[in-house]
């Protein structure tokens, strides 16, 4: 075949073409390798993701009553301390056993408890906005499962909701929301790498970040919801909720609200 005549004068040979060709097949299997472990990871995200969005709605969830008869005595700000204490000792305890787990030699297993910390966290941590948000008086509008989608937003956004500005209570789990959610996980599978970390140190590790992360996000959400805090003389009158109720008719039997 003819040299290529674009071709520098020390390369107008076949084995010049063969050699200029290697490169750029080397870079073609770079960019599909990439484009695999970027869908690759996306996958992943979208797993944990929905098992979040599935595992939200049975998380249990005490109302203001229960909250007030579990911790009598205490005032607002003492309750919601209380329940940053205990998440953030779930948290630590949840990270503490991942990275417990991570000293074993099953390297295939580390994305899969890596999944299950984050998901584990992620449920300690909605459950304390649906409880802190019931502190503060502000339990959303909605349905059990509507609540839950707000309390996930909130979990996302890192932020309270605000139920004066419908716009706020994101219901409906829509293209943005999901995305921001697997941003938020891809963020927290991040800083939780090092929990992986062998002889037992990331176990200390992992129980002193999801402490501290919880702890932060716990800071974040109070700072919103005092500025619309109802005192709780200022609540209508607590109500048995919808769920226990109908379970009472359906046995007969008494619940505790």
């Amino acid at each position: 075949m003819p040299a290529d005549p674009t071709a520098h004068p020390g390369e107008r040979t076949t084995g010049g073409l063969q050699r200029r060709g290697r490169p750029a097949s080397l870079t073609d299997a770079a960019v599909r390798g990439a484009r695999k472990g970027r869908d690759g990871v996306r996958s992943a995200l979208g797993v944990i993701a929905d098992r979040i969005i599935a595992t939200a709605p049975r998380i249990p969830v005490r109302d203001l009553a229960t909250l007030r008869a579990h911790f009598p005595g205490l005032t607002p700000e003492e309750l919601a301390d209380k329940l940053v204490a205990g998440a953030c000792a779930g948290s630590a305890t949840v990270g503490a056993g991942v990275g417990a787990a991570a000293m074993l030699p099953v390297p295939p297993a580390l994305p899969a408890e890596l999944a299950a910390e984050v998901a584990g966290v992620a449920a300690v941590e909605i459950k304390l906005i649906a409880e802190l948000h019931e502190v503060y008086g502000l339990r959303p509008p909605g349905n059990r499962t509507q609540r839950a989608t707000a309390y996930l937003t909130s979990w996302t956004e890192e932020r309270g909701i605000d139920i004066a500005r419908p716009a706020s209570l994101n219901v409906a789990l829509g293209g943005q929301m999901k995305r921001e959610l697997r941003q938020r996980i891809m963020k927290r599978t991040l800083r939780n790498l090092p929990h992986l970390t062998p002889f037992l140190v990331g176990a200390a590790v992992g129980a002193f970040l999801n402490r501290r992360d919880t702890r932060k996000l716990a800071l974040k959400i109070r700072a919103d919801l005092r500025g619309r805090q109802i005192p709780w003389d200022a609540l209508p009158a607590a109500q048995p909720r919808a769920d226990a109720s109908a379970a009472t008719r359906r046995s007969g039997s008494r619940v505790d609200t």
